[in-house]
C-alpha cells in the first residue's frame, strides 16, 4: 500500500498536514458516518506509520535498515561494541574470547547519484567509482530500483571502504537527486502536468496526439467546449510505486491558448458568430 497515497498527502508531508489529512480522511470513512471499514483500517495504518520518524524514515527507504541501540539486550549493545573489549582497556585484559569482533567494520561511503525524471519509470544502471581511506578507487555496479524518490538513501551493504584488512567493508548510502522537470510535477505516485490546446480546438473539439512522461504515446480526446484549466485523469501513467510497482496516474490541466495568426477574414467570422449568439 501506497500509505501517501491513502492519506492524500505529498512525501514531504509535515506533521502538522499529515495529522490534519489524517482527520479529514477518517471522518469521511469512518464506519459510524457509512464509510467503509476497511478504507478506515487502511488509513489508521497509514497514520501509524507516518506519523512515527522512524517508521516513516523505514517505509521511505525500505532498503535502509535503521540502526538502534537497545539497553534491554545486554552490556555489549549499550556500548555499541564488545563489553569485553570495554573491560580489557580499563583492566588490562582477561577477556580472551571476543564472539562480537565481527561488529567492527571499515568506513562507511556516501554519494549522490542524480538521476533524470524519466528514469523514474526505468530504474537506472550506474558505475559509480569512489576513493577509499588508502587512496585507492573502487568502482562498484549499482541498480538504482524504478520509483524512487528525490532525496531517497539507498543503503547498499558491504560496498563501502574496504582498506582496513581483517574488518568487514562498510556499506554504501546513495542519495538520489532527481533532476528537476518544467512540464512535470510528482506528488505521492501521481504526477501532474500541464497541456496546452488552441481555444478554437477546445470550442469544438479535437483529438490530440500526447507524449506521456515515460515517453508512451496516447491519444487525448478533447471533448467539444472543454473549459479552460479542465483536468483529465489518465489511470496507471503515473509513477510505479517503489514498494510494489503499482503505477499511480497522470493527471493533465488543459490550458487555452490563443491564435494570434488569425486572418480578416477568420476574425469576421468569429465576430459574426459571437454577435449572432448575443441577439
Amino acid at each position: 500500500m501506497d500509505y501517501y497515497s491513502i492519506l492524500g498527502v505529498p512525501r514531504n508531508v509535515s506533521d502538522k498536514d499529515l495529522k490534519k489529512a489524517y482527520k479529514q480522511k477518517s471522518m469521511q470513512h469512518h464506519p459510524d458516518r457509512g464509510g467503509n471499514e476497511e478504507e478506515f483500517k487502511k488509513i489508521n495504518e497509514a497514520y501509524s506509520t507516518l506519523k512515527d520518524p522512524q517508521k516513516r524514515a523505514e517505509y521511505d527507504n525500505p532498503q535502509v535498515r535503521m540502526n538502534s541501540q537497545n539497553f534491554n539486550g545486554s552490556f555489549n549493545d549499550a556500548f555499541g561494541n564488545n563489553f569485553a573489549d570495554v573491560f580489557n582497556s580499563m583492566f588490562g585484559g582477561g577477556f580472551q574470547n571476543r564472539p562480537h569482533q565481527h561488529s567492527r567494520a571499515n568506513a562507511d561511503v556516501r554519494l549522490k547519484v542524480h538521476i533524470d525524471f524519466v528514469e523514474l519509470w526505468k530504474g537506472k544502471k550506474v558505475i559509480a567509482t569512489y576513493r577509499l581511506r588508502n587512496g585507492q578507487e573502487k568502482s562498484v555496479d549499482l541498480d538504482i530500483p524504478i520509483g524512487v524518490r528525490d532525496g531517497d538513501t539507498i543503503r547498499f551493504q558491504g560496498l563501502g571502504d574496504n582498506s582496513i584488512p581483517n574488518m568487514r567493508p562498510g556499506d554504501l548510502f546513495v542519495i538520489i537527486k532527481v533532476d528537476n522537470n518544467t512540464q512535470w510535477r510528482r506528488e505521492g505516485d501521481n504526477v501532474h502536468g500541464f497541456l496546452n490546446i488552441d481555444c478554437l480546438d477546445m470550442i469544438v473539439g479535437t483529438k490530440h496526439n500526447f507524449q506521456t512522461p515515460d515517453g508512451r504515446s496516447i491519444e487525448l480526446n478533447i471533448k467539444q467546449g472543454t473549459k479552460n484549466n479542465t483536468t483529465l485523469s489518465l489511470r496507471g501513467y503515473g509513477v510505479p510505486n517503489v514498494h510494489n510497482h503499482q503505477p499511480g496516474n497522470l493527471y493533465i490541466t488543459i490550458q487555452a491558448i490563443i491564435p494570434t495568426n488569425l486572418d480578416n477574414d477568420s476574425l469576421r467570422k468569429i465576430r459574426e458568430v459571437i454577435d449572432a449568439k448575443t441577439r
